[in-house]
């Protein structure tokens, strides 16, 4: 697998991964996911609980969303990075809200603290990369204008951008 090219990049990998990891413990380990997140787990259920079904439902999306967030990071997809800013900033206002509110135990504030930091440190290594992006560019442009140069004399190809300036 490639490394993250980008400050954002690295923030949005390391959320998929934790995302992955997280979604697979759900899947093969119920108990210790909900241990984990403060709810108790009683040794039997009563009849109609369906917090096993909601914990693989809500495991295989977790599970789904590391690997997004990997291809995202792979592909260097900015645009999602700018989406799960917002996102994850909503997810924190409601899971903020849930504890308050006592629908959910004061230890679910651990990920709601996760989603808002990681959208403020994806924020932050966007606006870096962004700064960085635009030092290197004026140095990119300068390069491209040398190379583009001998193809205006008729050297017969003309110069193109590196992959990496092209977004």
């Amino acid at each position: 697998m490639k490394l993250p090219r980008s400050i954002a990049g690295w923030t949005i990998a390391v959320f998929g991964v934790l995302a992955l990891v997280m979604g697979a413990v759900g899947l093969l380990w119920p108990e210790a996911q909900l241990r984990l997140l403060g709810f108790e787990v009683p040794e039997t259920r009563a009849a109609g609980d369906y917090t096993g079904t909601f914990l693989l439902a809500s495991s295989m999306a977790a599970f789904n969303m590391g690997v997004y967030y990997l291809l995202a990071t792979i592909t260097e997809w900015r645009v999602f990075y700018r989406f799960t800013v917002v996102f994850r900033l909503v997810t924190f206002t409601v899971f903020t809200i849930a504890v308050l509110a006592d629908i959910a135990p004061d230890r679910f504030f651990g990920v709601a603290a996760w989603e808002g930091l990681g959208a403020v440190a994806t924020a932050v290594g966007l606006r870096l990369d962004a700064r960085r992006g635009a030092s290197a560019g004026a140095v990119a442009s300068s390069d491209a204008a040398a190379v583009a140069a001998p193809a205006e004399e008729g050297t017969g190809s003309a110069g193109a951008a590196p992959a990496d300036t092209v977004r």
